[in-house]
Order: structure tokens, then C-alpha cells, then sequence
């Protein structure tokens, strides 16, 4: 009854755990990951100089004394002369303007910085799920080898007994299945590590199933390129830099200032008001070497978008070839390698089965191996096709979509 209930429960388990995919694991981190509240706070800072940006220079209130100690008839406060002043500077050449048009400039490649960050989890997120799948089809492998090797265990125990075998043959073939009973420990192992490490990414636990055929699918399809965010943000520091450009020329514009101001004059104990003015001289080329400096890296940033766009490109290409290569070795593998190899198998298993002498442990051994590499070698090809898949899904912007959701929780 004890062990009937176990069974039960852990029946219920399996039943109710759910089948994850990709789109609901990207979406469960687009909702929870805690570098969307990374992202928003840098984008407060950057409104922030908005607003710093908006500020005009301000005004000064000073107080000047004069003549308040000294000699003969100027002392002491005989003569004295105090000034109360205000003084205004009026920023021209659209000082203002340029410095909020730098400030939204830099909002715009926070922005883009901030979608590039997301983009970049998301792909990490990619590649955990496929891990899992990976370490999830390695399971029947290593619980199909542990099956054949118990069912040649039987033969080999049988032919023992008979005398067509030594008895380090017995004791080779349960080293085997002990092997591959700690291999199947291992691989069922390495898959609750691998789910646990993909439920992480949204504070989640392992508690769910993946669908072993999308593991299988070999899609060569390449999804339509979106806007690549790399260049995005090179294209925003491009508009920065124009902006940059602009606010340095402003700096060979003169900004003149105006002061007014109240005179006492202890001699008579009069009043007086004053009133004055000043303009920088030289403003022409003041500014001259911010401008250049701009200017060139504004000409820098527009060859590092040339050049961007041809690596992305170039490694598009290479990345479908290489997928295109993988898939041709896994459809032969499938067609030619794993049906030689396990009629090899079959046969000096059934030959063992027959109590023959044509066949020995060692020969089985040697095929059941050459099974398992193959075996090995698919899951490891198809593991590599899905990660380059990652890193295409990220070059071409597969999943910009879910960036709304993740952007807009801020």
C-alpha cells in the first residue's frame, strides 16, 4: 500500500507538471527578471538631465564695499560706498535648446543600451531552455543502452553457464550495466540541474516538462530581420553626436550680461543707482576645438554603423552555413550510421542470445559503444544547431517583441 501511494503521488506529479515552451519561458523573465528595474532607473537618471539640462544660469545678488577704511579723508567710514547688485546672463545661439537636445539624445541610447541588455537575457534564457532540451534527450539514450546491456547481461550469464564464455566475461558485462546505470543516474541528474537553472532565470522551480520533439526539429529557416538593436544604439549615439556637434557650436556665441544695483554713499548718506553690462570678446573660435573634436566623432560613429551592419551580416551567413552543415551530418547520421550500427548490435545480440561461438562480449561491447557514440554525437550536433539558433534569433531580432512587455513594467 506504501509503495502504491508513492506511485500515485509521484503519477500525480508527472500529470500536472506542464509542458514549457521557449515563448512562455521567455515570457515568464520578461515579467519578473530584476534587471527591468536596472534598466528604468538608468532612464530616470537620463530624464533627470533633462530637467539639469532645462536650467538657465542663474541670476547673481552680490554686495560690493568700497573706500570703507583707509587714509587721511577715507577713514574711517567717512567716505564709505556700499553696492547692492542683481545680475542676469542671457544665453544666446540656442545654448538651451542644444544642451535638452543632448540630454534626449543620451535618453535615446540609455534606451537602446537598455534593449540590448534584454535582448542579450533573453538569449541567455535561449540557451538554458536549450541546454535542458539537451539534457533532457539524453535520457532514453543512456536508458536504451542500460537496456541492451541488461539483456546481453541475461545472454552472456547463460552462455557462462554453458561454458562458451570465460567468467570475466559475466563480470565485464555487469561492469557495464553498472556503468550505465550510474550514466542514466548522471543524465537524469544533469536534466533536474538544467531545469532548475532554467526556472532560476524567473525565480521559478524545475517542476515542468519539455516536448522532446522541438529538440528534434532542424529548422533552417532564418526569421525576418528586425532592426538590429547593435546598430540601434550605434544610430542613437549618431544623433547624440549631431547633437553634441550642435551644443559645441554654440559655445562661440557670446552671452552677454546685464547688473543693476543700489549705491549708498556714506558721504551725504545718499543714494544712487547703478546699471552695467558685459560681452566676452573673442567668441568666434573660442569653441573651436570642442567642434572639431565632435565633429570627428560624429564621422566615427557613422563608419562604426557601416561596419556593424557588415559583421552582423557576415555572421548571419556564417551561422545558417554552419547550421546547414550540422543538419546534413545529423540526416546522416539518421540515415546511414544509426541503422548500421544498431543492425550490428542485433545481430551479434542475437547471435549471443543462440548460445553461437561466432560472437563474443567483447565484439558486442565494441558495437553497443559504437551505438552509443553515435547516439552522443547527434544529441551534441542538435545541441549545437539550437545555440547557433540562439545567436540568430539574437542578430535578427526575433524576440524584440517581448521587449514591450518589459519596457512598459517600468
Amino acid at each position: 500500500m506504501l509503495c502504491g501511494a508513492v506511485l500515485l503521488v509521484f503519477t500525480a506529479q508527472s500529470a500536472s507538471a506542464q509542458t514549457l515552451g521557449l515563448d512562455e519561458a521567455l515570457s515568464r523573465v520578461a515579467t519578473s527578471d530584476p534587471a527591468i528595474a536596472a534598466n528604468a532607473a538608468r532612464l530616470e537618471a537620463a530624464d533627470a538631465a533633462i530637467l539639469q539640462a532645462d536650467i538657465r544660469p542663474r541670476d547673481v545678488v552680490g554686495v560690493d564695499f568700497e573706500d570703507f577704511a583707509g587714509t587721511g579723508p577715507y577713514s574711517p567710514l567717512n567716505r564709505s560706498q556700499a553696492t547692492g547688485w542683481y545680475e542676469r546672463t542671457w544665453e544666446r545661439g540656442g545654448k538651451r535648446e542644444a544642451r535638452i537636445g543632448a540630454a534626449r539624445a543620451d535618453i535615446a541610447i540609455v534606451g537602446a543600451q537598455n534593449r540590448v541588455r534584454l535582448l542579450d537575457r533573453l538569449a541567455r534564457v535561449q540557451a538554458a531552455w536549450v541546454e535542458s532540451l539537451a539534457a533532457e534527450a539524453a535520457i532514453p539514450v543512456a536508458e536504451a543502452r542500460l537496456a541492451d546491456l541488461q539483456r546481453v547481461e541475461l545472454d552472456v550469464v547463460k552462455r557462462v553457464t554453458g561454458a562458451l564464455d570465460p567468467w570475466f566475461a559475466a563480470e565485464r558485462a555487469r561492469t557495464n550495466v553498472a556503468q550505465a546505470e550510474i550514466a542514466l543516474e548522471q543524465a537524469r541528474e544533469s536534466a533536474r540541474n538544467a531545469r532548475n537553472n532554467l526556472a532560476a532565470w524567473w525565480g521559478g522551480s524545475g517542476d515542468f516538462k519539455l516536448d522532446p520533439a522541438i529538440f528534434e526539429t532542424l529548422d533552417l529557416a532564418v526569421p525576418p530581420k528586425e532592426n538590429s538593436a547593435d546598430v540601434a544604439i550605434l544610430a542613437a549615439e549618431l544623433a547624440a553626436a549631431d547633437a553634441k556637434v550642435r551644443l559645441a557650436e554654440t559655445g562661440n556665441v557670446a552671452d552677454p550680461s546685464g547688473r543693476v544695483g543700489l549705491r549708498h554713499f556714506g558721504e551725504g548718506n545718499d543714494l544712487a543707482i547703478m546699471v552695467g553690462g558685459s560681452i566676452p570678446l573673442g567668441t568666434k573660435n573660442a569653441n573651436r576645438g570642442n567642434v572639431t573634436r565632435a565633429q570627428a566623432e560624429k564621422r566615427a560613429i557613422e563608419a562604426d554603423v557601416a561596419v556593424t551592419r557588415v559583421e552582423i551580416e557576415r555572421e548571419i551567413g556564417k551561422i545558417v552555413a554552419d547550421r546547414q552543415l550540422i543538419a546534413s551530418e545529423v540526416k546522416r547520421i539518421d540515415a546511414e550510421v544509426l541503422p548500421s550500427a544498431t543492425r550490428a548490435v542485433r545481430l551479434i545480440r542475437d547471435g549471443l542470445a543462440r548460445g553461437g561461438t561466432a560472437f563474443t562480449f567483447l565484439e558486442f561491447s565494441q558495437a553497443q559503444a559504437a551505438v552509443s557514440d553515435a547516439r552522443a554525437r547527434r544529441i551534441e550536433l542538435l545541441r549545437r544547431f539550437h545555440l547557433l539558433g540562439v545567436r540568430l534569433d539574437r542578430l535578427t531580432g526575433r524576440h524584440t517583441p517581448l521587449l514591450a512587455n518589459m519596457e512598459t513594467t517600468r
